[in-house]
């Protein structure tokens, strides 16, 4: 009942962590409750609410779990704790002098390394700082920590760690039908205008009518091509990982692309671009458009618009090897140089405010190789982005 209890208020959203939880056990375990179900009530909101406005939430959950409960001691079943929750919940806290003293092994150890692990590990292990396993501090496994590390067998993120994921991972496509805040992103675009008239004569061209009417002596009537943006664009997106903290920003921006260029092309990359890029998430295993491709196909008149956050293992732009989530014959930093090469005229938009840049070493890696022609995701970043590709 007490575990039915603490998964019931992390799916409510109530920000409930495993260290609370064994916090309330071990008062229940001193009996500070008196066996009440009052006193519990007010024992375990102590022990795991911290801000006032999830007190509904924990009301509710806790009025659904313990209804119909006279006293403590139905609440405590015969069962033990299922061994696929502890697995996955037995996180490891360090504090921050502990996490010091753990050494990140750097890339080449970390491989060899875990080639002889996999040789020798016969068995699932947790704890400690060498095997394959969870809730310990090795580089390989899952819900523990190391500075530098291979995840096997996690959902998502804990402490953006690891350099690589070993793990199929599903992304969303953005969606292009976004209005809130398009327009203001919008008109920030449309600073990248060149037009011309293209195409077939089909608008009214109202002075040469007048003009050729006069000089004729009878009504005629004098078409032109419509005046377009002429300038073609091509937008590469960074999706998943710590990129979903920015979807709604992206979005705008996707949506105000494609209502604003007519030569619009989208292509979808993670973290960094390597030898495929992809259109659609749900396919991106399957459908696969190569790099080369892409450079090939577009000529280099199009203006290139890089939107992501830059926030990766430096690896991943530096090594053959370095994506977390494929083998990369050549590093993403080659890459990005052979897109730069072919598109001149190339910006990277990162949805992190402008100061926080610093402290992150990929994004000061990618800021070099984009001549610091990166810009904030904001009005003001998208300006100067669009002022940039047009000089």
């Amino acid at each position: 009942m007490f575990l039915t209890f603490f998964t019931e208020l992390r799916a409510a959203k109530v920000p409930v962590s495993l260290k609370e939880y064994l916090s309330l056990l071990e008062a229940l375990d001193q009996d500070l409750a008196d066996k009440s179900v009052e006193e519990f009530y007010y024992l375990s909101r102590a022990c795991l609410v911290k801000d006032e406005r999830h007190f509904d939430k924990f009301d509710q959950v806790f009025a659904h779990v313990f209804k119909g409960l006279e006293s403590m001691g139905q609440a405590f079943g015969q069962e033990e704790i299922p061994e696929e929750w502890l697995r996955k919940l037995a996180e490891r806290y360090l504090t921050e002098e502990e996490k010091q003293q753990i050494e990140a092994m750097g890339w080449d150890k970390l491989w060899e390394n875990l080639k002889k692990r996999l040789e020798e590990q016969k068995s699932r292990h947790q704890g400690g700082n060498k095997w394959i396993g969870t809730a310990g501090t090795s580089p390989y496994g899952a819900y523990g920590y190391n500075p530098e590390g291979i995840r096997i067998g996690q959902d998502k993120n804990r402490n953006f760690r690891a350099v690589k994921v070993w793990d199929k991972r599903e992304f969303k496509d953005f969606d292009d039908s976004v209005e809130l805040g398009v327009r203001n992103m919008r008109i920030a675009l449309r600073r990248l205008r060149r037009f011309a008239r293209t195409g077939s004569a089909e608008e009214l061209d109202l002075d040469e009518t007048i003009h050729e009417t006069a000089h004729k002596g009878y009504l005629d009537v004098r078409l032109r091509p419509e005046r377009r943006n002429a300038v073609k664009v091509l937008l590469f997106l960074d999706v998943g990982g710590s990129m979903d903290w920015h979807i709604q920003a992206a979005e705008e921006l996707f949506s105000a692309a494609r209502l604003e260029f007519k030569h619009f092309e989208h292509f979808y990359f993670h973290n960094c671009v390597y030898e495929h890029l992809w259109k659609e998430n749900r396919r991106r295993f399957d459908e696969k458009i190569p790099t080369l491709d892409v450079i090939r196909t577009y000529p280099s008149d199009y203006r290139v618009v890089f939107v992501g956050d830059a926030s990766m293992s430096p690896y991943e732009i530096t090594h053959p090897g370095g994506s977390v989530e494929h083998w990369n014959e050549e590093a993403g930093g080659v890459w990005i140089r052979r897109i730069l090469d072919h598109f001149p005229k190339a910006v990277w938009l990162n949805p992190v405010p402008e100061g926080h840049w610093k402290y992150t070493q990929s994004i000061t890696l990618m800021r070099q190789l984009f001549s610091e022609r990166m810009h904030p995701l904001n009005l003001e970043g998208i300006d100067h982005a669009m002022r940039e590709l047009v000089r």
